[in-house]
């Protein structure tokens, strides 16, 4: 039997909306004759499982098994085609397809001089639009008719195409280039986090340069610049520069507000670009801006104006909440941040087909954060449970780690210390082998391992030399990541002055400059 969630059919036809469904049914009838057809037999079933059960499709007589397949397949094709006659989905991008396949149509019946017209619309909502590849693909279309039914309208005619496709070739090329860079970076990132060492530094900075194409800033179109400071962005944070990612963060952002109608034309990167941002004035602790930066994208996002869409409302849900998130974080108020772990619990069902297991760890990281800050650490560790039984999970090391350590501390707050000996020897076989084993976690286990043989007279005094001997890491090149998980200085600070940590935070944050 398929499961749920590897039946793309069954998850695609649940992902619709009633008024898509409604439409479904709409666009099927407009023929007497589909209305008994087989496929709309097998819509309506699946539409009313509450899951996947092909059994149940078998027994209905439908449809025997050898035809199921090929039945499901049509069935997927028309939900498609009915999407995408829906004025929702009628996007620029999508607009311009649909001319480009309308002319494609007639010039294959032979109406060049119709065709024509329709690919010089086309054309020029591509470009108004930084929609460079389609363009070019238009061009080629133009040169090719042109070959075969010449209008005498425009005498240069070959050499305005012959250098619209040289021009538009080139931006292509440098947003590929840019968009590669940018990817294999991003990928880097999810692999490993942030650089560790000198010699992982050097290899980043060896492979940002040689592959970082020569460009001039003011020959760049929207989109190259966006792919250009998206690199940018990923080697500042890889190399934890966070100025540098608070620079090109907020050039992205801006850029958006230069253009505004490319803010609903490309909203997804526009929410990421506001994310990037927002976590990097997190990281520098820049909290008035911060505000201003979440509420600006809340602001734009309940706007009449921007798209809605199954994914759009994912991502809204993940950025916006896991700064929320942030923004309690940075001022040491998690009690205040409480409400949200339902909030983010009901948009992780809500969603779940949609968001991908990487950053629901995250969020429950940012949970168990939020209740190690409050006290509650029964509950921190049952989160950070998820996080560290998650075998079939290819995530971040760097969070794997630190979800680790923190449990060891949230055990030893929580007074389990019968639990404690096993996940002292488990963490610190995973930090071995990951290779990840810094002078902060070693610190960490050494400390807590010796704490069965520590006088309690003796304790505040120890508490001190790990805090001593951990502040000299505090601005450390590669040892500072393990503050951005866990503020472990803070933690300290509580212990040595026998007051609660959320306190401890909310001084240091009003004393920050910002």
């Amino acid at each position: 039997m398929t499961s749920t969630s590897k039946d793309t059919l069954f998850v695609l036809i649940k992902s619709l909306s009633k008024s898509e469904k409604r439409q479904f049914k709409l666009y099927v009838g407009r023929l007497g004759v589909n209305t008994d057809a087989k496929f709309l037999a097998l819509f309506n079933l699946l539409d009313k499982m509450k899951a996947y059960n092909e059994k149940q499709i078998l027994e209905s007589g439908i449809v025997k098994k050898a035809q199921l397949s090929n039945l499901k397949a049509h069935l997927y094709k028309q939900i498609l085609v009915s999407l995408r006659l829906n004025p929702v989905n009628q996007s620029i991008r999508v607009q311009i397809r649909e001319q480009l396949d309308f002319a494609t149509i007639l010039y294959q019946k032979g109406l060049y001089k119709q065709s024509l017209k329709l690919l010089e619309k086309a054309k020029s909502m591509a470009i108004e639009n930084e929609e460079k590849n389609v363009a070019y693909e238009i061009v080629e279309l133009e040169k090719i008719i042109e070959t075969q039914y010449i209008t005498r309208s425009i005498p240069d005619r070959a050499d305005e195409l012959a250098l619209q496709a040289k021009e538009l070739s080139l931006q292509n090329v440098m947003t590929s280039k840019l968009s590669n860079l940018s990817l294999q970076l991003y990928s880097m990132m999810l692999k490993v986090g942030y650089v560790r060492n000198d010699a992982d530094l050097q290899k980043v900075k060896d492979y940002f340069d040689s592959h970082l194409p020569k460009y001039r800033l003011d020959e760049l179109g929207f989109r190259e610049k966006l792919w250009l400071y998206k690199a940018h962005l990923w080697y500042s944070f890889l190399t934890q520069d966070f100025l540098g990612a608070f620079k090109y963060s907020s050039k992205w952002v801006e850029l958006f507000y230069e253009h505004k109608e490319m803010i609903y034309l490309n909203p997804v990167f526009y929410l990421k670009g506001n994310h990037y941002l927002l976590e990097s004035l997190f990281l520098i602790k820049y909290n008035s801006l911060f505000k201003d930066t979440l509420n600006r994208l809340e602001e734009t996002v309940s706007d009449s104006k921007f798209p809605k869409n199954d994914n759009l409302a994912s991502l809204a849900f993940i950025y916006i909440n896991s700064n929320k998130l942030n923004h309690h974080f940075m001022e040491g108020n998690f009690e205040g941040g409480l409400y949200l772990v339902n909030v983010v619990e009901y948009g992780i069902k809500k969603h779940k087909d949609k968001i991908d297991e990487h950053h629901v760890m995250l969020l429950y990281y940012k949970i168990a954060c939020l209740y190690f800050g409050v006290g509650d650490n029964k509950n921190c560790i049952a989160y950070l449970k998820r996080i560290i039984n998650n075998k079939n999970l290819k995530m971040r090391e760097d969070l794997m780690c630190f979800s680790r350590v923190l449990s060891l501390v949230a055990h030893y707050e929580a007074g389990m210390d019968y639990h404690l000996e096993v996940q002292l020897k488990n963490t610190y076989k995973f930090l071995l082998k990951m290779n990840d084993l810094h002078a902060v976690q070693k610190e960490m286990i050494k400390f807590l391992r010796n704490l069965g043989e520590i006088y309690p007279t003796d304790l505040k005094a120890e508490f001190q030399k790990l805090y001593d001997e951990l502040k000299k890491y505090e601005d450390h090149p590669y040892e500072k990541r393990a503050f951005l998980y866990l503020d472990i200085l803070s933690w300290l600070e509580s212990h040595l002055q026998n007051r609660p940590v959320s306190q401890i935070i909310k001084e240091k944050s009003l004393q920050a400059i910002r």
